[in-house]
């Protein structure tokens, strides 16, 4: 049976990895990969899911955005441009108000 690819916090990040390095050795990599979620991560697993769920509800959020958005929890408005700077599209300043809100709720 194939998996579903999906996005993941760095929280779910770190956690998978926890789980797996009680199970055995973590590769070079996968070290790497702990310390930075260990490092980086904001928020819990399930605020991060359920904003990241808030956030898909917009128009033009999708998954990887609304993901970025967990991760990087933006507090101004210049933050959210620029995770949507290589964009086609423009957010409205109405978009990014709600964003922040969004944010402003879970942090």
């Amino acid at each position: 049976m194939e998996e579903k690819e999906r996005h993941l916090s760095l929280a779910e990040v770190k956690s998978l990895l926890e789980k797996e390095q009680k199970k055995r050795e973590l590769t070079y990599e996968q070290k790497l990969a702990l310390e930075h979620a260990k490092h980086f991560s904001k928020i819990g697993i399930t605020k991060g899911r359920d904003m990241a769920k808030e956030l898909m509800k917009m128009e033009r959020i999708t998954e990887p955005f609304a993901y970025k958005i967990v991760d990087i929890l933006p507090m101004y408005p210049e933050e959210i441009r620029a995770i949507f700077a290589k964009e086609r599209f423009t957010l409205e300043e109405e978009e990014i108000k709600k964003i922040l809100k969004i944010v402003e709720k879970y942090r």
